[in-house]
């Protein structure tokens, strides 16, 4: 095969046939460019550490134990099957408790869990089904949500072709037809092929589904027979049925204010050098804020504070972030008085300097921030229906 000839320098044991073809599908039989697209995510999963996230990583609170999520089971083939409870996901409190980085983290790690259940029966596809009961736009619309969505939408396109066997999303409102058409536009055409819309008429998606999933692999939420111990239908012991964070837990204010007004500051971090910024903290419960992203080439990133005895914590230990493909976000609470230092680390680099864009600055204590005025705040009166249904099963 010319493919296997093409990148027999990377390839490992474990990439057979089935595996080289997902590249060649997904590229419409190119070689040249099934080459560059499989070169490319093997740099990828370099960058993210795929390896060690799958094997030890874990998500942060509350994304932990707030992001709807889990396997039911198995299709009659034996393909797992991965739910997502859509409508009960807060974007808007995740992204104001947990980074960006942190929820794409997740996705990749869950993703790669669910391709070695796959692999354990011997296939290579997953089914999922979103549902979209409680469906709000309003998480969905919001600035930062979209652009989440959009990062891993692209991302999975890139990294993960051909996984998918069929994707069911039930209980779509008429309002998640504006959504679809803004995130559709980044799922290539094969893709969408394989996805299955259904209005909130439970009797069409449940005799779709079970010509290929018995009921013994689904909740009883679902049609399927499936309850946890205590006789609870949804089984949230295998699938998290997630639930809003509390703004008691909000660590940023997102506020268009503070968006729209933030300075980022572009700089080179010269191979071999760091760059360290120090702030001085003298209000207990101020928050360091950091918001960075690099061009090409990852960087290393740390937080330390230096207490009034002159003594060196660290607070988020110096480690690679792969900044060139996502932006990093975070925000930690500050002791005081104290001299927080912000490290942009390019010391291991002995060839490549890294251009840098950054915003880093202090704000103060959490309980003076007006979290309740901010324009992202949830609102939970009924969505208006303003377009027709667009969906066709």
């Amino acid at each position: 095969m010319n493919f296997r000839r093409a990148v027999s320098d990377i390839l490992q044991p474990k990439h057979d046939d089935k595996f080289l073809l997902r590249w060649l599908r997904a590229r419409s039989w190119d070689v040249e460019a099934a080459e560059k697209m499989l070169r490319t995510n093997l740099e990828w999963r370099k960058e993210w550490d795929l390896d060690e996230l799958v094997k030890s990583w874990q998500p942060p609170e509350p994304l932990a134990s707030h992001y709807p999520s889990g396997l039911s089971g198995f299709d009659k083939e034996g393909y797992p099957i991965y739910i997502v409870p859509m409508g009960n996901l807060d974007m808007i409190g995740l992204l104001h408790t947990t980074s960006k980085q942190d929820m794409i983290r997740l996705t990749i790690k869950t993703l790669e869990e669910i391709l070695l259940e796959a692999e354990r029966n011997g296939v290579t596809q997953l089914v999922a089904i979103f549902d979209l009961e409680n469906f709000n736009l309003r998480q969905f619309a919001w600035k930062p949500a979209v652009e989440l969505v959009i990062t891993l939408l692209q991302s999975y396109e890139a990294n993960y072709p051909e996984i998918l066997k069929v994707c069911y999303i039930i209980n779509a409102p008429k309002l998640f037809a504006l959504a679809y058409a803004v995130v559709k536009k980044f799922i290539n055409e094969y893709t969408q092929s394989k996805i299955k819309i259904y209005k909130q008429e439970s009797t069409k998606w449940q005799t779709h589904l079970f010509e290929h999933v018995s009921p013994d692999n689904l909740p009883k939420c679902y049609g399927g027979s499936m309850v946890d111990p205590d006789g609870d239908p949804r089984c949230p012991s295998l699938i998290k049925p997630g639930k809003i964070v509390s703004k008691a837990l909000y660590k940023k204010n997102l506020t268009d204010e503070v968006l729209v007004n933030r300075d980022y500051v572009t700089t080179t971090v010269k191979k071999g050098k760091q760059l360290a910024l120090d702030f001085f903290i003298s209000d207990p419960g101020s928050l360091l804020q950091w918001d960075f992203r690099t061009e090409d080439h990852d960087i290393r990133f740390g937080v330390t504070y230096t207490d009034e005895n002159g003594n060196v914590h660290k607070v988020i230990n110096p480690s690679r972030t792969s900044a060139n493909l996502v932006d990093v976000t975070g925000t930690i609470t500050c002791k005081a008085p104290a001299t927080y230092t912000v490290i942009f680390d390019n010391s291991y680099s002995k060839f490549r300097s890294k251009t840098l864009h950054y915003y880093v600055a202090v704000v103060e204590n959490l309980s003076k921030l007006d979290i309740e005025s901010s324009p992202e705040a949830r609102m939970n009166q009924n969505e208006p229906n303003v377009i027709d249904e667009v969906v066709v099963h």
